[in-house]
């Protein structure tokens, strides 16, 4: 059949439906409008930030809209102004050149990066199957209605329709780590009629049609029809998102055949990906504000300046003038520096051998690790392994334990011989006990979305939840094991049979588990007896209202959940021919429609889900991390404030919150609950009353309060030691981090695993994700990603300590060595006339903060003011940091005063003791200089580290060298007397010992906390 030669495609606002027809025929209604195909988007990735006509637009832009660089751009053009030219051009427009071009070509390079990325997705190759045969085309190059063959281990390039796969059983694993973060494989299923096929080439002669929905985000949705229309009837199977392969996943089983249906733009992974907002430190806020102040100061002195000579004549450009010649009151390279050491910082974490495995994925902010007040955490997978493992199985009024083992294999092993040797097939000769037990046994076996594999050579469970791994297992010890599993089959080993006995089961229809249902379901056909069952399970909040009135339910899931053991719910219905008959006619018709057909499904699913038999509970124990306990109580003591946000319920998050020791021994527990506003006021103000209590609230009375009195709420549990959020809903756990932050300007750390705790990530000041079992979603959505739970109390308490400290420390340092070489021009100017000529010029203003100063001031960010062992003896040093007042207005108006000291000195001294030598001014005032803050870096070390040590030796040489070399600002054979040499040193110490030994005297009357425990 031939191709036509036309397609057509949707308009730009996507508000179409998709039909593409087989062999190769596409149409599209977008609203009755018909449009040319080349609208569809080509399958092209395209990550780049730039082109080559918009990088240095852009990049410019972007490095200019910044204050700092924006007033230094403005004080170098005024050099072409002739009345304002001070000095050299170079020494305005170098400073400024080398930060612009550090941050261009980082920028230059990440995007190259990207670039090549790009090329190599873009260039991969795939197989498209046409009416001449089989085709290689780039990934760029694959459209819309393309059959294109992926095979294992390859990229899907593009959203497909699986119609095809190698695997006998007609489904294909994938692994979505790269779409949603989960590293358990998934399952997908080939459009049925499609995997009846003898070949492949059968797909290009079918007269068929496939309906796919317009594009939207939703990765965990699909809606679509595939129509035969060769066949009798035109035969509509729906398709759903177990049919579908979205671009960036990776097919880990067989070589598919799949149809495209969107490309580039329109997929899902490029819908879903949005860079995260860039988070910027408390730090960075705080040297903003400072950098208000030193613009402010910069004018003031000026003005004083401009004041002391006389506001007559062009007394506006010596205002220009002089603003220029204090212009290093700002520090441009303050900036670079801080970015430098955070990135620096950043190294040292991931390289920390003590908490292997931890990335740094936002650089911006590691000091924030030293300032957290509010610590967010996930329960499961988190503070737990995720690692389940079956506890207890309560069946009627009899309770076994995973201590009974035994006693459960021979009640399975009893049932299946009576089972088997009943010619019938009934089991009412088998005790009740064992009955009970048997059908609770096979329900686990079969009621799951489990598929056993083989990896290299060993048998294995692939599951998207370890809780039905964990029962499968359970089901195995017992005696009933998942020998195999396929689409339309599941294969049991039958109890107390011959090694090759198997019960085998036809499964006729898969309700999965969705976060909003809590419960799944599945209809088999056991191929012995014809007997036709539905099987559920579900949370008991849920199943309560399905099950038959029964009295023990709702008594042994809370003694259950006060053990902190994981409940599910067991229950079934029999069915006969005509009911299944009645119920499958009306469950396709439902699937096979398209307007609302999510309400449709669950509509016909729910008139199976009542009267249901139960059959039992079971638990699971999820234990806790290694070294949770202690991290928890270290965290305590820190004064950082642990809150537990759970979608578990109130009794397991209780006690799993008691066995953590996040609730105190001292501590006492009130539970919240409320059904309505009045309700809720009445508990706030019940609560408020109580002292050292923590705060159990469930997911209902959590919304009324957010709702309703959200700032009273904040204020009140704010008040609580801990607080335990049960019930919690993503949007809830992300919701109470903005309002704590919001209600109290404190910095919160939201840790979490799974997909469901990124929102909670995102919203808190510093997101820490762990690697876990549920997959890297919440990894990769973090600032930070940890291997355990356990590291965090190093990443605050040690990290975060220096972190901040050093960037702190680093930029105080920076502004006060733009600060005093101000002071000393200011001071200048003002003895010789209110004169506008610059002291230094040139090289020396150039060499000062790069050559002489910056290696010294730079390694400042491997000092250590507290060793590393007292830092966990006494986690309560951390307290201070949560003060802030490493970098305050205190610790600024410091750092000011030692400039003005400093700076003023050297100049005065010079002038005086150098009154007959006045034309070698500026070799003795910026010796001076250049040794004063050599000495500033050694009084700030607490701990030399040998890079402290060469840097400021290295520095000294270079100045020495520069002596002997720039013979146009400084005369050698003055230099080399020791005159020069005696005096200088004298104005060295004047200027730094007082300065050094009121540090001293203040460090004996009131010693900072950390010096305290030193000495202990």
């Amino acid at each position: 059949m031939e191709v036509p030669a036309f397609r057509q495609a949707a308009p730009a606002q996507q508000n179409y439906s998709l039909f593409v027809c087989l062999p190769l025929i596409l149409a599209v209604t977008p609203n009755s409008d018909e449009r040319a195909f080349g609208k569809f988007p080509a399958n092209r990735v395209r990550n780049q930030k730039y082109n080559p006509f918009t990088f240095l637009p852009v990049v410019l832009f972007e490095q200019f809209k910044y204050f700092f660089n924006l007033y230094f751009l403005i004080v170098a053009l005024s050099q072409f102004v002739p009345a304002l030219q001070i000095g050299f051009f170079f020494t305005y427009m170098a400073p400024l050149a080398f930060v612009v071009m550090v941050s261009v070509s980082k920028e230059a390079w990440d995007d190259f990066k990207r670039y090549r990325r790009d090329k190599e997705a873009n260039q991969e190759r795939y197989d498209v199957l046409t009416t001449h045969g089989v085709v290689c085309k780039p990934s760029s190059d694959i459209c819309v209605g393309d059959l294109v063959f992926v095979r294992s281990n390859q990229r899907v390039p593009a959203d497909m329709v699986l119609l095809r796969t190698t695997e006998k059983s007609g489904a294909s694993f994938i692994r979505t780590d790269q779409m949603d973060g989960e590293t358990d494989w998934k399952l997908r299923h080939a459009v049925g009629s499609c995997q009846k096929f003898g070949s492949d080439q059968e797909l290009v002669q079918i007269d068929a049609m496939l309906y796919a929905e317009a594009p939207r985000k939703e990765i965990y949705e699909f809606i679509g029809t595939f129509t035969r229309n060769d066949v009798a009837g035109h035969e509509v199977e729906a398709l759903t998102l177990e049919n579908t392969l979205w671009s960036s996943t990776v097919i880990a089983s067989g070589t598919i055949v799949g149809l495209v249906v969107y490309t580039g733009s329109e997929t899902r992974s490029v819908m879903n990906a949005s860079a995260p907002a860039t988070k910027f430190g408390k730090i960075d806020l705080e040297i903003n504000r400072l950098s208000k102040v030193l613009v402010v100061m910069t004018l003031g002195l000026a003005l004083l300046l401009v004041g002391l000579k006389g506001f007559h004549g062009s007394w506006f450009v010596t205002l220009f003038r002089f603003m220029l010649l204090l212009s290093s009151i700002i520090p441009i390279s303050l900036r670079v520096n801080l970015d430098m050491g955070k990135t620096v910082e950043s190294v040292f974490v991931m390289r920390d051998q003590s908490i292997p495995g931890t990335v740094v994925r936002t650089s911006t902010i590691p000091e924030e690790l030293g300032r957290i007040e509010y610590l967010f955490t996930d329960k499961t997978g988190t503070l737990t392994r995720n690692e389940m493992e079956f506890m207890k199985l309560h069946v009627g009024a009899v309770l076994f334990t995973s201590s009974q083992l035994t006693e459960l294999r021979t009640a399975v092993h009893g049932a299946a011989l009576c089972r088997l040797g009943d010619s019938g097939g009934s089991v009412s000769v088998i005790a009740e006990e064992n009955a009970l037990v048997y059908d609770a046994v096979k329900a686990i076996a079969l009621c799951h979305n489990v598929t056993p594999a083989l990896e290299d050579g060993v048998h294995i469970y692939q599951a998207a939840s370890p809780d039905e791994v964990a029962l499968v297992k359970f089901a195995e010890s017992v005696g009933m094991t998942l020998i195999a599993r396929d689409l339309h089959t599941i294969t049991l080993k039958a109890p107390g049979g011959a090694s090759d006995d198997f019960v085998i089961f036809d499964v006729l229809n898969i309700f999965p588990f969705t976060s909003a249902s809590k419960r799944m379901g599945i209809v088999v056909r056991d191929r012995f007896t014809q007997e036709i069952t539905f099987y559920m399970k579900g949370a008991d909040a849920v199943m309560s209202d399905m099950v038959q009135y029964n009295e023990w339910l709702e008594e042994e899931c809370g003694n259950m959940a006060r053990e902190g053991l994981r409940t599910l719910v067991f229950a079934k219905r029999r069915l006969s021919e005509d009911e299944y008959v009645s119920f499958a006619g009306r469950y396709a018709a439902a699937r096979a429609s398209i307007a609302h057909r999510d309400v449709n499904v669950a509509a016909v699913v729910a008139s199976l889900e009542r009267d249901l038999i139960l059959i039992g509970v079971t638990g699971v124990e999820d234990r806790l991390q290694q070294d949770v306990k202690e991290s928890l109580e270290i965290l305590r003591s820190a004064g950082i404030k642990t809150w537990m946000l759970t979608g578990d319920k109130v009794e397991t998050a209780t006690c799993i919150a008691v066995s953590a020791r996040l609730v105190g021994k001292d501590q006492q527990i009130f539970h919240f609950a409320a059904s309505s506003r009045a309700e809720a006021v009445h508990q706030l103000n019940v609560f408020g009353t109580k002292r050292n209590t923590c705060l159990v609230i469930d997911g209902h009375s959590l919304q009324i309060c957010l709702d309703h009195m959200a700032k009273d709420f904040a204020q009140t549990a704010c008040r609580a030691p801990t607080v335990v959020c049960c019930r919690c809903s993503p949007t809830q756990k992300a919701d109470i981090v903005r309002l704590i932050h919001h209600h109290t300007q404190k910095e919160t750390c939201g840790v979490g695993d799974g997909g469901n705790d990124v929102g909670m990530i995102l919203a808190a000041n510093v997101g820490i994700g762990l690697v876990g079992k549920e997959g890297k979603q919440a990894a990769l959505a973090a600032d930070f990603s940890i291997e355990q739970f356990s590291y965090l109390t190093r990443l605050l308490l040690w990290h975060g300590r220096n972190s901040y400290k050093r960037s702190a420390r680093l930029s105080q340092f920076v502004i006060h060595r733009g600060m005093i070489i101000s002071v000393i021009q200011a001071v200048f100017s003002a003895l010789f006339y209110f004169s506008t000529t610059a002291i230094y010029t040139g090289w020396l203003m150039v060499g000062y903060t790069t050559v002489y100063t910056m290696a010294p001031v730079f390694s400042l960010i491997l000092d250590e003011d507290v060793n590393e062992n007292l830092v966990f003896r006494y986690p309560e040093l951390y307290r201070e940091l949560q003060l802030g007042r490493a970098l305050s207005m205190k610790t600024f108006c410091f750092w000011m005063f030692k400039s003005v000291y400093q700076g003023g000195t050297i100049m005065l001294l010079a002038m005086v003791m150098f009154e007959d030598a006045f034309i070698n001014i500026v070799s003795i005032t910026f010796t001076a200089l250049i040794l004063a803050e050599l000495f500033n870096v050694g009084f700030e070390v607490h701990k030399w580290h040998w890079v402290i040590v060469v840097s400021e030796l290295t520095a000294l040489l270079l100045y020495v060298s520069s002596l002997f070399v720039l013979r146009s600002y400084f005369d050698i054979t003055f230099v080399l007397t020791w005159t020069f040499v005696w005096k200088v040193l004298v104005i060295t110490a004047v200027s730094c010992l007082p300065i050094y030994l009121a540090e001293l005297l203040q460090r004996r009357l009131a010693p900072p906390s950390y010096t305290k425990v030193m000495e202990e």
